[in-house]
């Protein structure tokens, strides 16, 4: 099943937004979340400050050092969605 990582904070509304719409795709997908608190990990909140929420494609121990992002901040419903697709996501009941 494919796998997306969220890198966030837990007091981060944004964050928070993107795991709703992310739990929408849902509907339409099937495919595994990762939540990473960045501010568990000083390498992590060094890496990111800011730039959070940030979805990544594969799981955490695929992302060590890799800096493949399929949005910030707000999601690109449109670039997950293909990227989904591709990875052979999409629900057969649809």
């Amino acid at each position: 099943m494919p796998a997306l990582t969220l890198y966030g904070r837990a007091y981060c509304h944004l964050c928070d937004d993107m795991k709703v719409a992310l739990e929408l795709l849902r509907r339409d997908f099937s495919f595994e979340l990762h939540e990473v608190d960045v501010d568990a990990d000083p390498g992590l909140e060094d890496r990111f400050g800011e730039l959070v929420p940030v979805l990544m494609p594969g799981t955490p121990a695929e992302l060590e050092g890799k800096a493949t992002q399929l949005c910030h901040y707000f999601l690109d419903e449109a670039a997950v969605r293909v990227w989904l697709a591709a990875h052979g996501a999409a629900n057969a009941s649809r």
